[in-house]
């Protein structure tokens, strides 16, 4: 039964229009209160005790019209839901209605279920908005909200690693999340953490790349005041604000080796020392830590610690790149049109065939965070109600960078320059893009490029590149 929630408020002065509607709804489970003008309507919205999740109107009505009713609407409860009903609907007043605030614009007659779908979509988000408010009421406010049920996709391997972390989340053992940047490994750390034992306890948030190296053992343990210049007062760390619940180390692979040490003593018993401290302190957390670095090759090269490696790798996920998931791309895409039609207070958009296609055809180098931002994109400008390839990006530059290895040598490279030079001004390009494509961001470019900001800074120095650089970071993984 769909009883629980408020009733929706049905605004029309046709007996037989409120009627036949508020019978539809009682039958499918809602209840329903009835306004027979706009006037009537602002009455029972402003009434004392009465909450609506959702209200539906006709478009003409005796007195007050239904455009002035949603503009009034929107004004007093800007986040109630407003379906517009019209036995004279036009594009103009349709733009005019979505434009005010209306979610669905439904020309008369309609098909129940056209209806009834329309109020489960305004049902679903106002059942979402509560579940998220339950959950920032448990954290405090202070924790983002994860949900199994955000990591979108349908492909056998997305239900095996929707399967691994029900497995794994109860448990305390320590994770380890490996793979490509934007492939959610944020994502599927916080549904850890909110499927485990922890749930109402804090979930902590460090991205160890967006914090300068002398700063970041500061901001794990903490620091006593006067430890050095600028520490006026002593500070508490993140891993005692996590004390009983979790703490998510993002991007660890740029933790430098002296921190690393200090870290895998942590693991150990879970002690610290703030620094310029000489107590010990001891906390109980689950760590899950990620990095998008090629772990192996990190400790060949001394960057990482291979005993810290091991201790963290108790249990390891692995999310998929977006390439090798199939249609999960489509999948995603409708998920995020979604989304971003209603934020933009848009009618929902579908995907063309032809644009199934191209999103199928592109191979993703930015997984889920590339589509995602792709999407947003599509929603702005798009003008018909079907996504046009025309309103996806031209991924022609990113298929051939991808493919140019398997092309032939004598047409990717000059002879007239020697070796050295010659890989060096391929490598000044690709750098080139990777910052022209981040907004000359260092941290999301060496990200694209699968290297350390530190190596990347460097070979900016070498190559001559990066006056307009910035070394902000951070960025959802």
């Amino acid at each position: 039964m769909k009883s629980a929630l408020p009733p929706i408020l049905m605004v029309d002065d046709e007996p037989n229009m409120r009627s036949t509607v508020s019978e539809l709804l009682m039958d499918d489970g809602y209840t329903v209160d009835l306004a027979e003008s706009g006037e009537q309507a602002v009455e029972m919205l402003n009434e004392p005790g009465n909450e609506y999740f959702m209200m539906i109107t006709d478009g003409r009505l005796g007195g007050m019209s239904g455009y002035e009713l949603l503009k009034k609407a929107k004004d007093g409860f800007p986040k109630m839901r407003v379906i517009m009903i019209t036995a004279f609907a036009t594009p103009k007043l349709a733009v005019e209605a979505i434009q005010n605030g209306a979610v669905d614009y439904l020309s008369k007659p309609f098909a129940p279920e056209e209806l009834l779908h329309a109020v489960d979509r305004c049902r679903e988000h106002y059942d979402l908005k509560e579940e998220n408010k339950t959950l920032r009421a448990r954290s405090g406010g202070n924790s983002p909200i994860y949900q199994l049920h955000q990591i979108v996709g349908d492909s056998p391997k997305m239900i095996d690693l929707r399967k691994f972390i029900e497995t794994v989340a109860p448990t305390d053992s320590t994770v380890l999340i490996l793979g490509e940047s934007g492939t959610g490994k944020e994502l599927v750390a916080g549904s850890i953490h909110h499927l485990s034992a922890r749930a109402e306890k804090n979930y902590i948030r460090l991205n160890c790349a967006a914090i300068p190296e002398n700063l970041l053992e500061s901001e794990l343990f903490g620091h006593e005041k006067g430890a050095f210049t600028g520490a006026l007062r002593t500070k508490t760390g993140r891993v005692e604000e996590a004390d009983g619940g979790t703490i998510f180390l993002d991007e660890i692979g740029d933790m430098s080796r002296p921190l690393q040490a200090k870290l895998l003593r942590f693991l150990e018993d879970g002690s610290f020392t703030r620094v310029g401290g000489n107590e010990e302190k001891r906390v109980h957390v689950r760590i899950i830590a990620a990095t998008n670095r090629d772990i192996v090759q990190a400790i060949k090269e001394n960057d990482f610690r291979e005993d810290l490696y091991h201790r963290l790798n108790v249990m390891q996920f692995r999310p998929p790149p977006l390439r090798d998931r199939g249609r999960d791309v489509v999948t995603l895409a409708e998920h995020f049109l979604v989304q971003n039609c209603e934020k933009l207070g848009r009618a929902p958009l579908k995907l063309s065939t032809a644009a199934e296609q191209k999103l199928l055809a592109h191979q993703w180098p930015g997984n889920v965070r590339e589509l995602r931002n792709v999407m947003e994109r599509a929603a702005i400008i798009e003008q018909t109600d079907e996504v046009q390839p025309e309103s996806l990006p031209d991924f022609e530059l990113e298929t051939q960078l991808r493919s140019s290895s398997g092309s032939s040598p004598e047409a990717e490279v000059d002879f007239q320059l020697g070796f050295a030079e010659a890989v060096a001004s391929f490598e000044r390009k690709m750098i080139q893009k990777a910052l022209e494509q981040n907004q000359y961001n260092v941290n999301r470019s060496a990200e694209q490029l699968k290297m350390t900001r530190h190596s990347l800074r460097y070979r900016m120095q070498q190559l001559g590149l990066g006056n307009n650089s910035k070394d902000s970071g951070g960025g959802d993984e």
